[in-house]
């Protein structure tokens, strides 16, 4: 995640984030990685990644950060610290949490109040998973497959997914989401509100 300094707008137009979104492009073809989920909001953004060297992916945001500051400089005349800190990354575990953390960096925008709906953002991952969206950004979570047979069924389960409450609670965790037992509560709990 990396956030504008006191919270400020990075973001102003949709120029802006399909010029960042254009930047993620070009820098991940020099320093690749696997990026599952995205999301950026006004003021920040959200990666799910899984870096093949730590020391590329750091590289990577530093040349985004930098080339991002500067487009924004030339279009609106900042001056002084655009990006508060460095990035800020925190391991999720590689379960079945997993897909649920891209969802909900995806539903950023509903709980801020920008949109009712998360199909209804722009500049998310959510379209790819939840109607196949060609977006050339996107590696499949490794998740997805198990969600259907299909790509209507992955769609729609997609879409269905709940967010267990120990996902939203480990967010400013070290490990985001990766407690086994508390995932399989959350899917007995799960179930038995779909039968109701």
């Amino acid at each position: 995640m990396t956030r504008g300094n006191n919270r400020n707008d990075v973001f102003k137009c949709h120029e802006d984030y399909l010029y960042f979104l254009e930047l993620v492009a070009k820098y991940k073809i020099d320093h690749p990685f696997d990026l599952f989920h995205y999301c950026l909001m006004s003021n920040h953004t959200h990666f799910l990644i899984q870096t093949k060297k730590s020391l590329d992916f750091s590289i990577f945001m530093k040349k985004l950060n930098l080339a991002y500051f500067y487009h924004y400089k030339k279009e609106y005349g900042w001056t002084g610290h655009f990006w508060q800190d460095r990035y800020k990354s925190q391991a999720v575990g590689k379960d079945a949490y997993f897909i649920q953390c891209g969802k909900y960096i995806e539903s950023n925008p509903v709980k801020a109040g920008i949109v009712k709906l998360a199909e209804d953002y722009k500049y998310s991952s959510y379209k790819y998973y939840s109607e196949g969206k060609t977006d050339h950004l996107i590696t499949s979570d490794f998740m997805y497959e198990e969600l259907g047979k299909n790509p209507i069924e992955r769609q729609s389960e997609y879409k269905n997914l709940v967010v267990g409450q120990v996902v939203e609670e480990s967010y400013f965790k070290s490990t985001w989401g990766s407690d086994r037992q508390r995932y399989q509560e959350d899917q007995k709990v799960t179930r038995k509100k779909q039968k109701a």
